[in-house]
């Protein structure tokens, strides 16, 4: 499978914490998943810190992605008109451009935030895995 973290899963992996469940473990731990990070994820994780929301070394950021095997995902143009294709479920524009992102590339999001359900992916066959 080809899946897109959400940030929350991202920091949960990166940092080992007790709130990924073992069943994202296993998914995110799989070789024979592709597993991708957004560069809208970095965007939300650097704003947080620079905020002081969250406690994180932003400069083995990029190593510590690239080191547990993930692959990036580039935020571009065609993602960037798909949020504004989206139905009006939440305003959140971290989660609005992932939404995008996993439909434009085929991707199944893997979040805990069941908010990814309303935007009808499932439709599309990209349910999103909630761990």
């Amino acid at each position: 499978m080809r899946l897109l973290l959400d940030t929350n899963v991202l920091l949960w992996w990166l940092s080992d914490h007790s709130r990924l469940s073992s069943q994202g473990r296993k998914i995110i731990a799989d070789p024979g998943n592709d597993i991708l990070v957004s560069s809208a994820s970095v965007w939300e994780i650097a704003i947080k810190a620079a905020l002081g929301r969250i406690e994180i070394e932003l400069n083995g950021l990029e190593e510590a992605i690239v080191k547990s095997g993930f692959q990036p995902l580039v935020m571009g143009f065609r993602h960037a008109v798909g949020v504004g294709r989206l139905p009006d479920v939440h305003r959140d524009p971290f989660d609005r451009m992932l939404i995008a992102q996993a439909r434009v590339e085929k991707l199944r999001i893997v979040s805990h935030d069941r908010v990814f359900e309303r935007y009808g992916l499932r439709a599309e066959g990209l349910d999103p895995i909630i761990v």
